[in-house]
């Protein structure tokens, strides 16, 4: 039996002005703890949901880059009502925190990571799924971008990723899923398999809407995944389509992100289903 870890979270919502719930789970989506005031049908929800995130953050790595240490640190999710980070806790366990748009988030990263020390010993059950399919992921896609050939390039892409030092690489999702265009010398096997991760991601975001907080058109902005290497960026390219991104974790992210908005509307003529014409 595991035990419930509960009151030990409470010290995120207690001690973070404009936090609002934490979750502890398992690699493989059992909760192991929540906050107060939270169902127990929607424990369980973010708890499976949070679970894919993680596992498909982590199969990303190879798109933010080379690199001897590919570790992953965090995945932050936007909404216009609110943020959700998610780090890990320990082996096989990742602690959930969600909280409203103006936190500060320094400190609700600093308490996260604390209660993560504190968790210490209390987190010694293993998950009971492998990262065979993540690593074998991260393997397959390395040594397809290797062999594979190019894919279709987006010269507004490349100039974004030109432009600013550390970028690494961007690819355009249609509202299917499926890569219509990426940066030069970006594989279509690369593009391909970053594509299906992300739909997943973008999935599971949209999935934890309600844990950020409950707002009027609330609406997702952006997913983040922080490596030791490196960085990714998910976000809307209009009418159901999405751009992913990558750089180095030295880069200037704020220059990259307002770069890849500005240059969303120019996307438009790329994203629609693939035999039908786009709509301006």
């Amino acid at each position: 039996m595991t035990t419930d870890l509960s009151w030990m979270l409470e010290d995120i919502v207690h001690n973070v002005p404009k936090a609002r719930h934490a979750v502890l789970l398992s690699a493989d989506g059992l909760p192991r703890g929540a906050t107060d005031g939270m169902a127990q049908k929607d424990v369980r929800t973010i708890s499976a949901a949070m679970a894919g995130m993680q596992s498909l953050s982590r199969a990303t790595s190879h798109f933010a880059g080379p690199g001897d240490d590919r570790q992953w640190n965090q995945t932050i999710i936007e909404f216009s009502h609110g943020w959700i980070f998610l780090i890990g806790a320990g082996q096989g366990a990742y602690l959930a925190a969600a909280a409203a748009p103006d936190v500060d988030m320094q400190q609700i990263s600093f308490r996260m990571h604390r209660l993560v020390a504190r968790l210490g010993n209390n987190l010694t059950s293993p998950p009971r799924v492998t990262s065979d399919g993540v690593d074998g992921l991260s393997g397959r896609a390395g040594a397809q971008h290797e062999a594979g050939g190019k894919g279709v390039p987006i010269a507004d892409l490349d100039e974004v990723v030109g432009e600013v030092q550390g970028a690494r690489h961007a690819v355009l999702l249609g509202s299917d899923g499926l890569p219509r265009g990426a940066t030069t010398g970006m594989s279509q096997d690369l593009a391909d398999t970053i594509s299906a991760a992300m739909t997943g991601i973008h999935a599971y975001s949209r999935a934890t809407s309600q844990f950020a907080g409950v707002g009027q058109e609330a609406q997702w902005r952006q997913t983040v995944i922080e490596f030791q290497h490196g960085w990714i960026f998910l976000i809307s390219a209009g009418r159901g389509a999405f751009l992913a991104a990558a750089a180095e974790h030295d880069a200037d992210i704020e220059e990259f992100t307002t770069r890849l908005h500005q240059v969303v509307p120019r996307l438009n003529a790329y994203s629609a289903p693939r035999g039908e014409a786009s709509r301006t």
